[in-house]
C-alpha cells in the first residue's frame, strides 16, 4: 500500500517538472517549480491521513537499492520516471492507517514454557523434599497428568531406610561415604590458623551419629589410635548412622608434647566456652559449636595425667539415666560414676542433652597397645549394641560399678616403687607400694585403706609428701544401678581423676579420705 502512494506522488512530481534538453544538456527546473511541485505533495488532502514511513532516517542509514536483499524480488525497474527510494517521502492517499499490521505486545507468549527455577546445583536435594513438577495443560480441558514413576531412594529415605547427608563444618558428607575435614579454630597463638583433622563416616542407613575426640591433652597419645583404628574400620556401606572422630583436639599442646595449651591453661577446663572469653575459651566455644552439637552421643578418649597411668575405664554421671543405659554398652569395661568437674567437655555435652562419658586407658606420651585394644573393642561394641554395626565382639564377664573411690597418698618424699598392679583387687590393710628417702634410707609404706581394687596408680619417681599414687575403687556393686537425683543410695560426688599443677582446688578433706576433691576429672 505504501509503495503506490510513492509510485502516485513520483508520477505526479514528474507531470509537473519536467527536465528541458537543450543541444544535448538535461536542464533542470528552477527551484521555484520544485517548491511548487513539493507543495502540491505535501497540501492536504480529502482522503484519510495515512502514516508516515516507519524509518528513522538519522538513526537507521538508508541502504541503496541495489544493495539490499530484498531490492531484487520487490523493488520495480528502475526507469527515467522513477526517484530514488532513498528519498523520505510521505505515504499515498490511498492507504488508511487501519490497513497496518497490527505489532504484536512484548512479552512471553502463552505457549512459551516456563521459566526454570535457578538453584545452586552444589547443594544437594533431599529426594523425599524434592517439590513435585507443575503439570502444564495444553488447553482450558482439565488433564489426568500421568502418574509420577516411583524412586526407590526417595521411599527409602521417607521410610527411615537409608540415611541422609550430613552436613558438618560448612561440607556435605554424602550418604554411604567416609571424609577428611578440618576444624580451625578462630583463636591461635601461632598468628595463623593451625587446621585440626576431623574424620566422617557417613553410613548408608539412618543412625545415631557417635562423636570420638582424643587429645584434648595434647600429651595423650592413646585416644588417637583408638580413633584412628575405629574410623578406618569402619565400613560406610554397612554402617547405619555416622561416626566423627577428632584425633587430636588440642593440636597446638600435641606438636609441644604437652598438656595445655601454649599459654599453660588446660583446654579441658573452659568448656562450652565463651567467644568473647580467654584464649582457652574462645577456642573450646569454636569446637563444641562447630563439632559437639552435632553429636548425640559423645566419648571423650583420655589417660592418666602426670606420670600415672589409668586402668582402662569409663568416667559417668551415674544419676543420668541416658549416661548411665550408655555406660552399659561398652562391654568388659569398669565404670567409675563422676560427676564431671565444671568446664570438662563431658559435663558441657551432658548439661547440652548429649549424652557423654570419658573413656580412660593408659598413661600420657605413649601409645599402648593394651590400652588401644581395650578401647578399640570397647567402642565397636558400643557401635554394636547401638545397632550401627553388625559384628560380633567378644568379652569376658561383666565388670563392676564403682560408685566411690579414695586416693592413696605419700606421707614423706622419696623414691615411689609400687608393688600392685592395675586391676589388681586389694584388701584393707594390704600394702600397694613404698616410699624411701634416698638420703635417710627410711622407708614407709602405702596401705590401702578399704577393700577395692586399683583403678589407677603413678608410676615408679620420686614424690613430694602429700602426692596422690594410688586410686582404689571402693566395690559396692557387681552390677549397674542407675542412680537418680535425690535417692537414698546417691554416694558423695566424685569431682576429681587426677592430680595436676596450675588448677584451682578445693581445700583438702582428711588425710586419704573418700572422694576428696583436690583431684579434677579427666
Amino acid at each position: 500500500m505504501i509503495r503506490r502512494s510513492k509510485q502516485y506522488l513520483k508520477a505526479l512530481i514528474m507531470r509537473n517538472i519536467r527536465p528541458i534538453s537543450r543541444n544535448g544538456f538535461v536542464v533542470l527546473p528552477s527551484l521555484f517549480a520544485i517548491a511548487v511541485a513539493a507543495g502540491l505533495a505535501v497540501a492536504p488532502v480529502s482522503g484519510p491521513v495515512l502514516a508516515a514511513d516507519a524509518r528513522d532516517p538519522v538513526r537507521e542509514p538508508v541502504v541503496p537499492a541495489d544493495q539490499s536483499d530484498e531490492s531484487t524480488s520487490e523493488a520495480p525497474t528502475p526507469d527515467e520516471n522513477s526517484l530514488d527510494d532513498s528519498l523520505p517521502v510521505a505515504a499515498g492517499a490511498d492507504a488508511a492507517a487501519s490497513d497496518l499490521p497490527e505489532v504484536p505486545a512484548t512479552g512471553p507468549r502463552e505457549d512459551a514454557p516456563p521459566v526454570a527455577e535457578n538453584v545452586d546445583l552444589s547443594e544437594p536435594v533431599n529426594p523425599a523434599e524434592e517439590p513435585a513438577a507443575e503439570t502444564v495443560l495444553e488447553s482450558d480441558e482439565a488433564l489426568q497428568p500421568d502418574p509420577a514413576p516411583t524412586d526407590p531412594l526417595a521411599d527409602a529415605v521417607a521410610e527411615g531406610l537409608v540415611n541422609q547427608p550430613m552436613v558438618l563444618l560448612n561440607t556435605t558428607v554424602q550418604v554411604a561415604t567416609a571424609a577428611r575435614l578440618s576444624w580451625s579454630p578462630a583463636q591461635s597463638f601461632e598468628g595463623i590458623a593451625a587446621p585440626t583433622p576431623v574424620l566422617v563416616v557417613n553410613g548408608a542407613k539412618p543412625g545415631p551419629t557417635v562423636c570420638l575426640t582424643a587429645a584434648v591433652h595434647g600429651d595423650e597419645l592413646n585416644g588417637i589410635e583408638i580413633v584412628r583404628r575405629v574410623l578406618y574400620d569402619l565400613d560406610p556401606e554397612r554402617l547405619s548412622g555416622a561416626v566423627i572422630g577428632v584425633p587430636i583436639v588440642n593440636l597446638q599442646g600435641f606438636r609441644r608434647g604437652s598438656r595445655y595449651l601454649p599459654d599453660r591453661r588446660d583446654l579441658n577446663r573452659f568448656f562450652p566456652g565463651n567467644p568473647r572469653g580467654s584464649s582457652a575459651s574462645r577456642i573450646a566455644h569454636s569446637f563444641f559449636n562447630e563439632v559437639i552439637t552435632h553429636c548425640d552421643v559423645l566419648v571423650d578418649l583420655h589417660t592418666g595425667s602426670f606420670h600415672r597411668t589409668n586402668l582402662p575405664q569409663l568416667r559417668a554421671d551415674l544419676r543420668n539415666p541416658q549416661v548411665a543405659n550408655m555406660t552399659n554398652k561398652f562391654g568388659s569395661t569398669v565404670v567409675l560414676h563422676s560427676t564431671a568437674s565444671s568446664g570438662t567437655l563431658r559435663r558441657a555435652a551432658t548439661d547440652a542433652g548429649i549424652p557423654a562419658v570419658t573413656l580412660e586407658a593408659g598413661e600420657p606420651l605413649r601409645v599402648q597397645d593394651d590400652a588401644v585394644d581395650h578401647g578399640t573393642r570397647g567402642i565397636m561394641t558400643l557401635l554394636r549394641e547401638l545397632d550401627m554395626v553388625g559384628r560380633m565382639t567378644f568379652w569376658g564377664n561383666r565388670e563392676p560399678v564403682y560408685y566411690r573411690s579414695t586416693w592413696i597418698r605419700a606421707d614423706q618424699g622419696g623414691v615411689l616403687m609400687s608393688e600392685v598392679q592395675l586391676g589388681q583387687r586389694v584388701k584393707r590393710g594390704d600394702t600397694l607400694g613404698t616410699v624411701t628417702d634416698p638420703i635417710t634410707n627410711v622407708q614407709s609404706d602405702l596401705v590401702a585403706n578399704y577393700d577395692g581394687r586399683v583403678l589407677g596408680k603413678a608410676l615408679n619417681q620420686f614424690v613430694m609428701p602429700g602426692f596422690a599414687a594410688f586410686r582404689l575403687g571402693i566395690e559396692e556393686s557387681d552390677h549397674p544401678i542407675i542412680i537418680t537425683p535425690g535417692d537414698d543410695s546417691e554416694p558423695e560426688v566424685d569431682e576429681f581423676a587426677e592430680e595436676e599443677e596450675g588448677s584451682s582446688y578445693t581445700q583438702d578433706a582428711a588425710p586419704q579420705s573418700v572422694d576428696d576433691r583436690d583431684h579434677h576429672e579427666d
